[in-house]
């Protein structure tokens, strides 16, 4: 599959770049997508709530009437879960919501998800471009040019690059990432992928590894 190169102002260089087969024209498989989003997003889950029970409620624990014949249920104090006030039944404890998932199925997964926005023509290579200084503006400027205003985008550059970075920070629609910090997460989310052109190599290098 081959795509032209644009420069950042959104016009074909005349040049063209052949992506590799076996990263943008796999079959996709859907199952390694869901495992590796599922990932992320349970990665991303804090787990800390937590409620108290009984034991950590703070009140008296004086037996509020006697055992039998009363014809009512049994009440040890007034932390009993039953009564307002009482303690919580089987709540939230603390844990860790973090999953495993194997590092084989990770890269397919990326690969997967590459293939389905290349089969849907959402990929864009642009000649690598630098700003002057963190701008929005001039960085706006770029994404406009390329026809990405109304889009989600994601833009993944070969190295880093400060200034496009924190030029990007400022708008919702728009996150600028290096070739390494990838994720089917991040591609998925987004509706272009925008790939500066050394970050197309970059990415066969990582993803084609045995």
């Amino acid at each position: 599959m081959e795509l032209a190169v644009l420069n950042n102002k959104g016009k074909e260089t005349g040049r063209k770049i052949k992506l590799d087969q076996s990263i943008f024209g796999i079959d996709p498989n859907d199952h390694a997508i869901y495992l590796d989003v599922k990932q992320h997003l349970a990665n991303k889950r804090q787990g800390t709530h937590k409620s108290k029970e009984r034991g950590e409620i703070v009140g008296s624990t004086r037996k509020i009437k006697k055992q039998k014949g009363t014809g009512t249920a049994r009440a040890g104090s007034i932390k009993n879960p039953l009564f307002k006030g009482g303690g919580r039944i089987f709540g939230p404890t603390p844990r860790d919501y973090s999953q495993k998932v194997n590092k084989k199925v990770k890269r397919l997964a990326r690969k997967s998800a590459l293939s389905i926005k290349a089969k849907e023509k959402s990929i864009l290579v642009v000649e690598d471009f630098q700003l002057d200084a963190p701008k929005t503006a001039a960085y706006l400027k770029v994404i406009n040019a390329l026809g990405l205003s109304n889009k989600k985008s994601l833009v993944v550059l070969g190295e880093q690059n400060n200034n496009v970075y924190l030029s990007s920070r400022n708008l919702a629609n728009s996150k600028v990432i290096t070739n390494s910090e990838l994720s089917t997460y991040q591609i998925t989310n987004a509706s272009s992928l925008v790939l500066f052109e050394s970050a197309v190599a970059n990415l066969e290098s990582i993803l084609n590894k045995a």
